[in-house]
């Protein structure tokens, strides 16, 4: 199971957990499977930024299927 620190790590149709910006201090986490990746850095401490096929936004925090 990999972070979700690496843009290279993350890549559409990936399964995912994030966590939602309402939920970053409970650290409920929300899983789903990408659809877009928003952050264009190549990494980024708190998890790549993506949106998932259902809307939802927040960043990844481990990665289920590769």
């Amino acid at each position: 199971m990999s972070s979700g620190k690496n843009r290279s790590d993350v890549k559409p149709g990936l399964r995912v957990k994030i966590v939602l910006k309402k939920d970053q201090r409970t650290g409920i986490l929300t899983e789903g499977v990408v659809k877009d990746i928003l952050t264009n850095s190549a990494n980024h401490p708190h998890g790549i930024k993506v949106r998932l096929d259902d809307g939802q936004v927040g960043r990844v925090q481990e990665i289920l299927s590769l």
